[in-house]
């Protein structure tokens, strides 16, 4: 019997890795790769470097070593002259001359049968030097442990691969504090634009540097990452490149191949970094997993036990250290998301902000609102419970269990009845609303939500409204500016769900916008540094980014639909688009795009449907760029005011469609929804069709 026991303990043991292994395969052809990183991050120091081809990570020239006290410029210049004599040597070979001394003959053997003249040519100039990383990794194994059962449970929650709990090693070394010099920050490294979807990110808070939510945000991304693309290899390579740089390698290639998307796939921003990005993740968790093969004496952190308490009003850190008798630098290690701001007092701690205190307070939401003179939230119970790094943080949902993909990560599926509001949406204090087939009535509805093959002057005659007067409630410059699911303006004093309307959030937007440019300007500085001389420094290193893949920059975008102008000069419509703005984009007139595309009346465009261009006056470079530029202020002005708290399966029934699912959430717009579901043609959609909808909530209310 024992024996018997004991055999199915193997079997359910092998069958586990195997899942894991098919999750996140790692391919005989990328062995090279992954056993060259492993060297990078623990045999070798940032007093040390590989000169290495860029292509083919088993060919390693040479090994530098540098006393501590070398300078750097004096590192730089042996790392340079070096390099050079490489490649005089590579173009010997390559123009046929003997390897007549020993670095030649060396040479020859590091190649094997792959060295061909045409090859050695190619690797003149494919020499690239490595800093290494064992001591950054080794201190960032020493500091995991502080996090590591948090992270496990986050993912677990998600039904994420526990391996990715390795991926902070790569961008961080498990720093909570890093900041890179083109603007990603904290343990998982997250730009500023992409933090903001699912993180609070202001002048107060920066939920990046907190290393509990920040975890969170990343398995959102992550899981988010693989419904999109289907394969963890993919998934993992779109945290840093980005989902549509991702989706587009693959399709050019008609795969979901790791190994054929990193040796084949060429573009321009799909360098060094993103090609290792996997690879890299690989290495760090073969030595995450066995520390003491690699490194001795390892001395872990261990986690700690914390309380949450609710912060009830907008409370000095000052008044706050007071009322709780606590020291300052503990509560401010304790709560690394508070930004400097709030600890000089130019910045008061947030109302209802979740404040993290020792394990061992007695402290509670209601004590603390009792304290401060005022009442306590209503939302205490999750706040004021005893938390510890070993406690399952529950995060809201992610896919449903029935995703196609086999080893998609679980989520509840919900069957939603279809809301009977349809054709309006109606105030709230509305008790019924119009059939499906209801036009809005003059006086009964605040919004008409745009429905597929609408034009502007039947809504206008439907709603009893001159068409002059609906384009000035809706700052429409022409008929042709409205799109299937867009929420139109029916009475001039209803304020716009989707507009900032407080004074505080129209600055919040402004500053959005403009932290969209700063990321990305940090993009185009991150591109220039991975084309530039690698750091030959520990302190050149961490002044670039604290990743330990040099000139690594995480996506500023999570959008995963593709802006780019096809080789026919067409292009697919995207949400929120109108024919009115391709009109501007192009500085020609709608009524051209119209003739070109044979479309009659002022119907609006169709979204998934192809739209032939005409570039007379901008170039599709141009073009691409506009299109771009808008959707980033979009998403910027919308994620100044709301973020995403996970997400949730929506079945279509008869009936549904892209603008009666948008009634679902008035905080969810159109452009969302498809990003979240961008191969969907929302036009034709049939039942049974899952949908996968985010769960948005507005930060002004937290």
């Amino acid at each position: 019997m024992k024996r018997l026991l004991f055999t199915c303990c193997l079997l359910l043991l092998s069958s586990i890795g195997a899942a894991s292994d098919a999750q996140l395969p790692r391919p005989p052809e990328l062995e090279p790769d992954v056993q060259f990183w492993i060297r990078v991050y623990t045999e070798i120091t940032t007093n040390a470097g590989f000169l290495h081809d860029q292509h083919n990570l088993s060919v390693v020239y040479e090994t530098l070593r540098f006393d501590v006290d070398t300078p750097p410029r004096e590192r730089a210049r042996k790392v340079d002259e070096e390099r050079e004599r490489y490649h005089d040597i590579l173009l010997r070979l390559a123009n046929g001359d003997d390897a007549d001394d020993a670095d030649a003959r060396h040479i020859k053997e590091l190649w094997g049968a792959e060295g061909t003249p045409l090859r050695f040519q190619q690797a003149a100039d494919d020499v690239r030097w490595q800093l290494g990383q064992a001591d950054r990794f080794r201190a960032g194994l020493a500091r995991a442990g502080a996090w590591q059962t948090h992270i496990g449970a986050v993912l677990a929650n998600l039904g994420l691969p526990d391996e990715i709990a390795a991926l902070p090693h790569v961008e961080s070394s498990f720093d909570p504090y890093a900041y890179s010099k083109v603007g990603a920050a904290g343990l998982w490294q997250f730009m500023r634009s992409t933090g903001r979807r699912f993180m609070r990110i202001d002048s107060a808070v920066d939920e990046r540097l907190d290393p509990y939510r920040a975890t969170e945000a990343a398995a959102q991304l992550l899981s988010y990452n693989y419904r999109l693309l289907g394969s963890w290899p993919l998934a993992i390579t779109a945290y840093n490149h980005g989902a549509e740089g991702m989706r587009r390698a693959r399709d050019q290639l008609g795969t979901d191949d790791i190994v054929r998307i990193v040796r084949d796939y060429h573009s321009p921003s799909f360098g060094f970094a993103s090609r290792n990005f996997y690879v890299s993740f690989l290495a760090a968790l073969t030595v995450s997993r066995n520390p003491d093969k690699y490194f001795s004496g390892l001395q872990h952190t261990n986690e700690s036990s914390y309380r949450e308490v609710q912060v009830p009003v907008a409370t000095s850190a000052a008044s706050l250290v007071r009322t709780l008798g606590m020291d300052r630098d503990q509560l401010r290690s304790l709560n690394p998301a508070l930004l400097p701001t709030v600890w000089n007092g130019t910045r008061p701690v947030p109302p209802n902000y979740i404040l993290r205190l020792p394990g061992t307070s007695r402290w509670t939401t209601e004590s603390l609102a009792a304290r401060l003179g005022v009442r306590a939230p209503v939302n205490v119970a999750a706040a004021a419970v005893v938390t510890s790094a070993a406690k399952p943080i529950i995060v809201a949902s992610a896919p449903a269990t029935h995703v196609p993909a086999p080893a998609a990560p679980p989520i509840e599926t919900t069957h939603v009845q279809p809301p009977a509001t349809v054709a309006s949406v109606a105030t709230p204090a509305a008790a019924s609303a119009p059939a499906a087939s209801a036009t809005p009535q003059p006086g009964t509805a605040e919004y008409y939500v745009v429905q597929s093959g609408d034009t502007l002057e039947a809504i206008s005659a439907n709603a009893h409204l001159p068409v002059k007067k609906l384009m000035t409630l809706n700052a429409l410059h022409e008929q042709d500016d409205i799109y299937e699911g867009q929420r139109l303006r029916l009475v001039a004093e209803a304020p716009e769900p989707e507009t900032v309307t407080t004074a505080a959030t129209v600055e919040a937007a402004k500053v959005a916008i403009a932290e969209t440019e700063e990321d990305k300007q940090a993009v185009r500085t991150a591109r220039r540094l991975e084309a530039k001389a690698e750091p030959v420094t520990r302190s050149e290193a961490q002044a670039e980014g604290p990743e330990l893949v040099s000139g690594t920059v995480n996506s500023a975008s999570v959008d995963p639909v593709d802006y780019s102008v096809g080789s026919d000069h067409t292009i697919r419509v995207a949400a929120a688009e109108t024919l009115g703005h391709y009109a501007d984009w192009l500085g020609i007139p709608a009524a051209r795009l119209r003739t070109l595309n044979h479309l009659k009346g002022r119907k609006p465009v169709v979204m998934a449907r192809r739209l032939k261009l005409e570039f007379n006056a901008v170039t599709p470079e141009q073009f691409e760029h506009k299109r771009r530029d808008y959707h980033e202020r979009l998403e910027a002005a919308y994620f100044a005011a709301h973020r995403i708290g996970g997400t949730e399966a929506y079945i279509a029934r008869k009936g549904d469609s892209l603008w009666s699912i948008t009634q679902r959430s008035v905080k969810v717009p159109v452009w969302l929804l498809q990003q979240y579901n961008p191969d969907l043609d929302f036009g034709d959609l049939k039942p049974g069709t899952q949908i996968s909808l985010p769960k948005v909530e507005d930060v002004t209310s937290l």
